[in-house]
């Protein structure tokens, strides 16, 4: 069912990004597309990057940009785009032009069980960013699991944590596609609490 996955810790950069409650995601048309970006920058850390992008995108594009914790450079930022398919797909084009960065990964997503809003994350605290491979499948199967797990995880007293996203690839070809969780906590010490959660978790 699986292929694995592998993890990265963020934090979450909100400068410039306002919060619209009232950006529903639709379905149908004029659904609400997502994108991963990976950027890395030639020289300097992550700030350049993050600077560039947010001057370039509307703050309602950005879902989230973050830099590392641990498992990416200090050079690296990644960023989840959201919009039309027209307006992710301009936005990887604007990523892509980023003056002395490389845009080494744009993955476009569809958003499942989570998130129900196109609102950019305000949230500060640590971002876990997980990719899985699932095969076509079993997704459905992934995500309504998921949902049932995020009852008690979430519920969990030594820690506090959150799922904010659960994205599926779109337009995955041969059966099988990436699937990324972006599960939000309140430090790092809940992130390290949540690994050995209690049984009822």
């Amino acid at each position: 069912m699986l292929g694995g996955g592998r993890a990265v810790a963020m934090r979450c950069r909100a400068g410039g990004v306002c919060c619209n409650p009232s950006a529903r995601i639709t379905q149908g048309e004029g659904m609400r597309l997502f994108a991963f970006l990976r950027l890395k920058a030639g020289s300097g850390d992550w700030r350049a990057l993050h600077r560039a992008l947010t001057r370039r995108l509307p703050p309602e594009r950005l879902w989230g940009a973050f830099h590392g914790l641990f498992g990416v450079g200090s050079n690296e930022l990644m960023a989840i785009t959201v919009g039309d398919e027209a307006e992710v797909a301009q936005s990887v084009a604007v990523a892509r032009q980023l003056p002395g960065a490389t845009c080494a990964m744009a993955l476009p997503l569809t958003p499942t069980a989570r998130p129900t809003s196109a609102a950019p994350l305000r949230r500060e605290g640590l971002h876990v960013l997980r990719f899985f491979d699932v095969g076509e499948a079993h997704q459905e199967e992934f995500v309504a699991l998921s949902k049932a797990a995020w009852e008690t995880f979430e519920a969990v007293e030594s820690y506090r944590a959150q799922p904010q996203g659960l994205f599926s690839e779109h337009g995955a070809r041969f059966g099988r596609g990436a699937m990324l969780l972006v599960t939000w906590y309140d430090g790092l010490g809940s992130w390290q609490a949540s690994r050995s959660p209690p049984a009822a978790a």
